[in-house]
């Protein structure tokens, strides 16, 4: 019984990822999509292919500080982590402001060892007590 629930389960998300694929296609600006596809991307452990989504989003909307946080997950997930850094704290300078997330994400779990980054969220966290 399991067996068959994880076949089709693989089949709904081979599925959904050729569905996106295909509305892309003819739509390759769709953002709904793109963001669609690059969550199932990085949900099934396709990194690259997720970071170049991530990439191609922050070209559609390079201020939007959600997609910038993303994009920094993708570079965490691959071990960049000197470009996570970076627009990670561009994300949070265009107001992404979730730094109780940040701390647990698991995308960001590379990251998180990353000494930069360590005391940008100390830094992060005495604004936050101060505020």
């Amino acid at each position: 019984m399991g067996c068959k629930k994880e076949i089709n389960k693989k089949k709904d998300e081979q599925f959904e990822i050729q569905f996106f694929e295909g509305v892309l296609k003819g739509s390759p600006n769709f953002v709904e999509a793109l963001i669609a596809l690059g969550d199932l991307y990085t949900k099934h452990g396709f990194f690259e292919k997720g970071l170049h989504v991530d990439q191609k989003l922050v070209q559609l909307k390079p201020d939007d500080p959600i997609v910038l946080y993303n994009l920094a997950c993708s570079y965490s997930l691959l071990g960049n982590l000197e470009k996570a850094f970076c627009v990670i704290q561009i994300a949070v300078a265009r107001g992404y402001d979730e730094f109780d997330f940040m701390q647990k994400d698991s995308d960001l779990e590379k990251l998180r060892e990353y000494l930069p980054f360590k005391d940008f969220l100390d830094q992060l966290k005495n604004v936050k007590a101060k505020a």
